[in-house]
């Protein structure tokens, strides 16, 4: 076996495009779970971590949760070696469920509920390897009313923002951590009453190559910030710049070289007496996962051809959220003509629309199609509108599959109402 073989053995293809999941088992599975369903490929999720980790060897890798809670997901990257990165207390709890250990976990939130920072605190005093990160001074403040003095890192706003939308670029949004200009003097303060081990930033989401330039500007201002701070408190154990990188959504998108990438991100980082440390989520999970729906109508208007399917905005919610493209095929009409239709699910919403006059083989009543790179703030974003239960959700490994999440019914859905 060839160094190249090899590589592609352990890391996988760059980008898994719609068109390289198994048709037959995507569709034995929808025949056997019903739909609307999800599908991950667990094997996907283990070589998409590798891949990183490899790409940046000096770094600490870490799966940001959020992208993905999954417990077969989170089993798999740490399988793959990650350990992870948590935004919310529920977030913590999943990840020791699946068997993390807390010590080596980063709480990393905006904002933290009352309940959520207590419990953070709670767990840190029993695991004090866990380290809690916060992205403004009060935060800070309450931290201390609780009486934690453990390990804290700052979260620094460079001041500038990338990634696929407005909506995730949060390096440039107030919301998101402590100016840059003022993280040296608020360091100097939370050194003084925690244990500061490190600066954190993240400056946004789904970048690729045309976002490099302004991602590697803001690594380079928090890198900045960091040697300033190292050299006002006795130097910092890690810098983590966050995660961000972006997979190819369209089918023209080339996918990051991440040789190229780590180069850059070097460069812009520099000479750094602290750990780098780095957390993909959406670049471990994306391609993934597929979803699976069901044609329920066909309608024909002068302005379209409307498809009616089971999943909705509800399953999926990126395209009426941001605008986001998801490649979608037709699985059962692979040898179909194509022609432009709009495909949509069942809330009463003009937003519940996965495509518009987009090329597809011409799908019947019954057909079953896929929906592309839904493991990212796919099912994290899902929601029960209309009272629909949430999807099952269905794991792929070693071509074999199981259930791994059940999906929801409506005895699920009204549980917990009282009268």
């Amino acid at each position: 076996m060839s160094a190249d073989d090899d590589y592609g053995r352990i890391h996988g293809p760059l980008v898994r495009r719609l068109s390289d999941w198994d048709e037959e088992l995507l569709e034995r599975t929808a025949e056997e779970h019903g739909t609307p369903l999800y599908v991950v490929d667990l094997d996907r999720v283990r070589e998409n971590y590798r891949r990183f980790d490899d790409a940046f060897p000096e770094a600490r890798v870490m799966y940001a949760a959020k992208a993905n809670t999954g417990r077969a997901v989170l089993s798999a990257v740490m399988d793959a070696g990650a350990e992870i990165e948590c935004a919310a207390r529920g977030e913590l709890q999943r990840a020791i469920d699946a068997g993390a250990d807390p010590n080596s976990l980063r709480y990393t939130a905006v904002n933290p509920p009352a309940v959520d920072l207590e419990y953070a605190a709670g767990l840190a005093a029993e695991h004090p390897g866990l380290t809690v990160t916060a992205g403004a001074r009060d935060t800070f403040d309450r931290l201390a009313e609780l009486g934690f003095d453990g390990r804290v890192s700052i979260r620094v706003n460079p001041g500038i923002g990338t990634g696929h939308h407005e909506k995730v670029a949060t390096g440039k949004d107030a919301k998101f951590g402590v100016p840059a200009a003022e993280v040296p003097a608020v360091a100097r303060e939370v050194a003084a009453e925690f244990d500061l081990v490190g600066l954190h930033a993240h400056v946004g989401s789904g970048v690729l190559r045309d976002d490099l330039d302004d991602h590697c500007r803001a690594l380079s201002t928090v890198a900045d910030v960091a040697r300033e701070v190292g050299d006002a408190v006795g130097g910092l154990e890690f810098v983590d710049f966050g995660g961000g990188f972006g997979v190819p959504y369209r089918p023209e998108t080339e996918p990051l070289d991440l040789s190229v990438v780590a180069d850059r991100v070097r460069a812009a980082v520099g000479e750094l007496d602290a750990r780098v440390e780095l957390e993909p989520g959406r670049y471990v999970a994306a391609d993934a996962a597929t979803i699976l729906t069901r044609v329920n109508t066909v309608k024909r208007t002068p302005e379209a051809t409307v498809v009616g399917v089971d999943a909705s905005l509800a399953t999926l919610v990126r395209p009426a959220m941001f605008d986001a493209y998801h490649a979608i095929r037709n699985l059962s009409g692979s040898d179909r003509e194509a022609e432009p239709v709009s495909v949509g699910g069942p809330c009463c919403t003009s937003a519940d629309v996965f495509c518009t006059d987009r090329p597809l083989a011409q799908p019947e009543r019954g057909d079953l199609l896929a929906v592309g790179n839904a493991g990212a703030y796919g099912y994290e974003l899902a929601s029960r509108f209309h009272s629909q239960p949430l999807p099952g959700e269905v794991a792929v490994e070693d071509g074999d599959t199981r259930v791994t999440r059940e999906a929801e019914t409506l005895g699920d859905v009204t549980r917990l109402e009282k009268t």
